[in-house]
C-alpha cells in the first residue's frame, strides 16, 4: 500500500519514517533471460537451469544487478510523490547483495527515508532498502538509493 505525499514540504516531515514492505514478486526464469537478453549477460548460472542445478547454488539465480533494479517498481508501492514535475534516479551510495536470489524466490522491499536535503529546483532523498526474499535469513540486496524530486 502506497504512502502518498503531497509535495516537497510533505516529503520533508517524513524525514525517519517506516515507509513499510511492499508486495511479493516472483522472480521466474523468464524475467532472468529477459534480464540476460538486455544486458547481454549470459552467464550461465542465470540462464542454463539444467547446469545452474550443479553449480554452487542448486538452481539459476538471478542477476544481482536485476534484483537492484526492481528496487524501483517494488518503492513505486511504498511512496507516491504527488504535486511535483520531474521525479529522477540520482543514484547509489552503497549495494551490496549478500544472498542470492534462486529462480522462482519471490522478494520484496521494505524501506525507510534516511534523509532529504534541498538541491537546485527541489530535494535529494535517500531511501535505505533491503529487497527481502521469501523464507530467507539474509536480504538479497541492502541498498542506499538517491532521487531527486523537482517542485
Amino acid at each position: 500500500m502506497s504512502l502518498t505525499v503531497n509535495g516537497l514540504d510533505e516529503l520533508k516531515k517524513l524525514v525517519g519514517s517506516d515507509l513499510g514492505t511492499s508486495e511479493w514478486i516472483e522472480v521466474t526464469q523468464e524475467r532472468i533471460d529477459t534480464f540476460a537478453d538486455a544486458t547481454g549477460d549470459h552467464q550461465w548460472i542465470h540462464v542454463d537451469p539444467e547446469r545452474a542445478k550443479d553449480g554452487p547454488f542448486g538452481a539459476p539465480i538471478a542477476h544481482g544487478y536485476l534484483t537492484l533494479s526492481l528496487f524501483i517498481p517494488l518503492f513505486t508501492e511504498l511512496l507516491d510523490v504527488q504535486g511535483v514535475t520531474t521525479k529522477v534516479n540520482y543514484g547509489l551510495n552503497k549495494v551490496r547483495f549478500p544472498s542470492p536470489v534462486k529462480v522462482g524466490s519471490r522478494i520484496r522491499l521494505t524501506a525507510k527515508l534516511a534523509e532529504v536535503e534541498e538541491v537546485p529546483g527541489g530535494v535529494q532523498i535517500t531511501v535505505e532498502g533491503a529487497i527481502e526474499i521469501e523464507g530467507a535469513t539474509k536480504p538479497a540486496a541492502v541498498l542506499q538509493s538517491l532521487s531527486r524530486f523537482y517542485a
